[in-house]
């Protein structure tokens, strides 16, 4: 694949992607968590990527949502569906779903939305995922024990690049070899020529070393498992809670994983414990027993009966006086047992096999003295042989453990993704469940229902207002009023063409619009709407106009004429949704502006909604018969207007001024609001 052929993709990110094993893949799925395994892309960048990947594959120019309201009603859409993640993965995730006019596109997102609404919301699922996140590569790694070692200079800097975490050392012979092993646990000679060569130590000679490293450096393995351990743990619990086929055996894994610490180091294994402890442990053991000898020889020499008193001979003794020959002459058992009690100590305290005890026993010396003394150089072999030992027993079970957890890696992969996006599903499933969602139906004009982004042909196509295209929409509801969304009134609209809708002042003109673009923007982005039934057309684009805030000046209000321009000029399968545009000028004009534009776009065949206060003026002054719909005020109590909030087909809604004098004439018998009443 040609990365920066995908809008947005540079010389650089395109180097990055190209170090995935699965880019293209992951384009093709819009895997975020894998994209943003590329070395130096976020996952908000990824998903951008992503984005820009599927509207490639779909040929989708991106210029759906028009305008700035069009393009809030998005947001406040992807806000929604947010709320209902658990994730910072999911988050991203959904931002590869958008609105489009891509028939393809949105019958790919329906399909994965079809899907995800049969999922269940388990509170269980939910609490597991919320340990979840995208697995992270290991970093930092330094091995200093082990090294790799060779005689070629072109050999040598591969391996500098292949195995960052050792040492490399140059080499010429075996005697460079047998140094090197003095120095490190585990030299590792990457020349064939080295094959046969015997030389005390750990010596492994691996010319394939390229090709396994994994072998040579389990560290990688356990640093990314041990770094993810709890996120791993966390997906396994999920699959579990939600009943998903795992790619891999959840106990296994678990097993694998307990026996891995957080800095990567290997736990639950008693040899290297053993072995461990004792290198920790070996000084202050030799200091006990040499204590625990001199005590034991002490208390022998005050209880001896031998020429001089006992407290004379300690004087004597303690002040540098030679003792070997009256150690051996009058002492000589006390003493050897001071010192089997000593080698008995140290060989208890640390535990030590027999190979090991060897030396530990000829750090205290048959040869009589006092005080006791250990022999600094048989300590320090001693030292260095259960150090070797504790490294070669933690290399072995580092490599025996990561080629169990290498084989894991792809799974645990595949199991991370798998739980991320069911999360994305959990969201769909959560918003539909939340706002009593169902799947709209498409309608081509002139063409039969479709329950995708595309038309079939045929007659017909049941429009709630009995013509081909538009919308209609049923019993819907918008989560993005400012009241409950059970309190929310139902709303049924239906509209083909052009159309201005009319109504009292807060009677819900705005929050029609609010709705009537909230459901164009989830359905063509292949999501459910909140709403019982919704039939549309395949929208080009969506236009939406916010109610401007106050008069424009005159350089505002030509800026506002020439967006109209280009609106007029547009294709003829689009969606506008204007709010109270008479606010920009003097009513008398707006008037005549609106007109001409609804003109222009009756020519095309949009469709459109005005909300405008003056439905009269501008029917008059247009050129064609303009529908007008209502939202009509049913009557006042208390104070506040009762409004039927599904605006009336072809009917001009009462103001609020006409029905407060409407009451007013009711009340009143002078006759003064009957003559007022009489000027609507």
């Amino acid at each position: 694949m040609e990365f920066e052929a995908i809008p947005g993709v540079g010389e650089k990110t395109a180097e990055a992607l190209s170090q995935l094993d699965d880019a293209e893949r992951a384009l093709a799925d819009g895997d975020v968590a894998a994209l943003a395994r590329a070395p130096g892309l976020t996952e908000g960048r990824a998903a951008a990527i992503a984005r820009g990947a599927i509207r490639r594959r779909h040929d989708d120019d991106g210029d759906f949502l028009a305008t700035d309201r069009a393009r809030e009603v998005y947001r406040d859409v992807l806000s929604l569906l947010r709320e209902r993640t658990v994730t910072a993965y999911a988050e991203k995730r959904l931002e590869t779903f958008y609105p489009t006019a891509s028939a393809s596109r949105i019958e790919e997102v329906r399909a994965f939305a079809e899907a995800a609404v049969e999922r269940d919301p388990d509170p269980a699922v939910l609490d597991a995922l919320d340990g979840v996140a995208s697995l992270e590569p290991a970093a930092g790694i330094r091995v200093r024990e082990r090294c790799l070692a060779t005689a070629d200079a072109e050999r040598y800097a591969a391996a500098k690049e292949a195995f960052p975490e050792l040492s490399v050392e140059v080499v010429e012979d075996a005697r460079g070899l047998s140094e090197l092993a003095r120095s490190y646990a585990t030299v590792v000679a990457l020349d064939e020529a080295f094959a046969g060569v015997d030389v005390e130590g750990d010596v492994r000679v691996r010319p394939d070393a390229a090709d396994h490293p994994d072998e040579i450096v389990p560290e990688r393995v356990l640093a990314f498992f041990a770094q993810n351990r709890e996120r791993i743990r966390a997906a396994a619990d999920v699959h579990e809670a939600a009943g998903l086929d795992a790619p891999c055996d959840l106990d296994h894994l678990r097993d694998a994983l307990s026996r891995l610490d957080d800095d990567g180091t290997i736990v639950g294994d008693e040899e290297l414990d053993r072995l461990t402890n004792a290198v920790d442990d070996v000084d202050a053991a030799v200091s006990t027993a040499e204590s625990v000898a001199n005590d034991h020889l002490r208390d022998a020499i005050r209880e001896r009966d031998v020429t001089i008193e006992g407290t004379d001979f300690l004087s004597l003794v303690e002040q540098g006086a030679r003792v070997d020959s009256l150690l051996s002459r009058e002492l000589e058992d006390q003493y050897a047992d001071a010192v089997a009690t000593a080698r008995e100590h140290l060989v208890e305290s640390l535990s030590l096999r027999p190979e090991e005890a060897d030396v530990a026993t000829r750090v205290f010396s048959d040869d009589p003295s006092f005080p006791v003394d250990y022999d600094e150089e048989l300590l320090s072999r001693l030292r260095a042989e259960l150090k070797a030992g504790r490294d070669r027993r933690a290399v072995r079970l580092k490599r025996e453990l990561a080629a169990d957890l290498s084989a894991l890696r792809d799974p645990v992969g595949e199991m991370v993704s798998d739980a991320l996006e069911l999360d994305v599903e959990l969201a769909v499933s959560r918003f539909a469940r939340d706002f009593d969602c169902s799947f709209p139906t498409f309608v081509a004009d002139g063409g039969a229902a479709t329950t995708d982004g595309g038309a079939r042909d045929g007659d017909g196509g049941a429009r709630g207002d009995g013509a081909g295209g538009g919308f209609a929409v049923e019993a819907g509801r918008s989560p993005l009023l400012d009241v409950p969304f059970e309190a929310a009134d139902p709303v049924d609209y239906a509209v083909s063409g052009v159309t201005l809708l009319s109504g009292v002042n807060s009677g819900g003109k705005t929050s029609t619009l609010d709705l009537v673009a909230l459901v164009v923007v989830l359905a063509q982005m292949g999501l459910p709407v909140p709403a019982d039934r919704v039939e549309l057309e395949r929208f080009s684009e969506l236009h939406y106009y916010a109610k401007s805030q106050g008069t424009l000046d005159a350089g505002a209000f030509e800026s506002t004429l020439r967006d109209f321009r280009e609106l007029v000029d547009g294709e003829s399968n689009r969606l506008v949704l204007v709010d109270e545009l008479e606010s920009i000028t003097e009513p008398g004009a707006s008037a005549k502006i609106i007109a001409g534009i609804l003109e222009a776009l009756d020519d095309q065949s949009a469709t459109a909604v005005f909300v405008s206060h003056l439905a009269s003026e501008i029917r008059e002054a247009a050129g064609f018969d303009v529908a007008v719909d209502g939202i009509e005020a049913v009557g006042l109590a208390d104070g506040e207007l009762v409004v039927n909030r599904s605006p009336v087909k072809d009917h001009l809604a009462r103001s609020t001024p006409e029905l407060i004098v409407e009451k007013l004439a009711g009340e009143d018998g002078s006759g003064f609001y009957d003559r007022l009443l009489e000027k609507f």
